[in-house]
């Protein structure tokens, strides 16, 4: 595994920061920080079950949308240091309380620590790995998880490059996106489960934006045809919710009409795409968790 800290090229951002002596567009240096650890009962039924999918939410983020719920922990890397060592027994602690997993939220910037810690631990670990990220991965990172991952879990956030840009400075979202998630469904291939839970494959997110449900349906039309639709989950979420500040785009400083949601969500029933929707009580502040804020 070969990554030079001093000319990060690990991201699709290429920023080519010199990580030893300062930070990156991710906003993080060499230093691994985590935001928040627990079990966690919200994510998809499949990935929660009955005791909860064991999260590690990581400080900091290559992305940075606009509209940002976590933005406390992406934009200010937010969070308690912690080495190889300590991360790999955080992830026996968690599956020590029972957890279904082991979720890693937004780890792509720490990749190759991550994998450090996941072989140390590896052979103690016997619940599945889950990648959870915002589908804006470089191949180089993925080819560093291959056959460590059991289930990827990434959004698919933008199909027009006018919106990724102006929502989060990278027009060449997609293309990456495109490359990455048939990239991940190779590594993990069909769906299989233990009950109702998931041990192995993909589940694609898509947060549905006020005023965009056409890209919503753009973006599951490339699903659909890209991927068989029996072989991977869909989870199409509702709970949008605008930022604090009001932000220069309008359409961002309010929530998705019932009628947007509604109608992204029958064109995935016409598709033919299994998985997840919801409520549209879920959209609420109230779903962002806490996190640590030691600097």
């Amino acid at each position: 595994m070969s990554f030079d800290t001093a000319h990060c090229m690990l991201c699709p951002r290429r920023c080519g920061a010199d990580r030893e002596k300062g930070v990156g567009l991710c906003h993080c240096g060499t230093e691994i920080r985590i935001a928040r650890v627990a079990l966690h009962p919200w994510e998809e039924p499949c990935i929660s079950g009955k005791h909860g999918s064991g999260t590690v939410f990581f400080s900091g983020c290559a992305l940075g949308c606009v509209f940002c719920q976590n933005r406390k922990i992406s934009r200010q890397a937010v969070g308690k240091a912690v080495t190889v060592e300590q991360l790999a027994d955080v992830f026996l602690e968690l599956q020590k309380q029972q957890a279904h997993n082991i979720n890693l939220v937004t780890g792509s910037h720490y990749t190759p620590w991550i994998v450090q810690a996941l072989e140390r631990a590896k052979p103690k670990l016997h619940i599945p790995l889950v990648w959870n990220c915002s589908g804006y991965e470089s191949l180089e990172i993925l080819r560093m998880l291959d056959g460590l991952v059991d289930i990827y879990l990434p959004d698919l956030k933008f199909y027009a490059p006018e919106t990724s840009g102006a929502y989060a400075n990278c027009p060449d979202y997609f293309t990456v996106a495109a490359k990455a998630i048939p990239e991940m469904f190779r590594q993990v291939g069909q769906l299989k489960w233990n009950g109702e839970l998931l041990q192995h494959g993909l589940v694609v997110r898509h947060l549905v934006l006020p005023a965009h449900r056409k890209e919503s349906m753009q973006l599951l039309d490339w699903l659909a045809e890209t991927l068989p639709t029996d072989a991977f989950l869909l989870s199409l979420m509702g709970q949008y919710t605008p930022p604090d500040t009001s932000l220069p785009d309008k359409h961002l400083n309010r929530r998705i009409a019932t009628f947007e949601y509604e109608s992204v969500r029958e064109h995935a029933v016409q598709l033919g795409l299994n998985g997840y929707g919801q409520e549209r009580s879920s959209a609420s502040a109230s779903y962002t968790p806490d996190f640590w804020t030691e600097q």
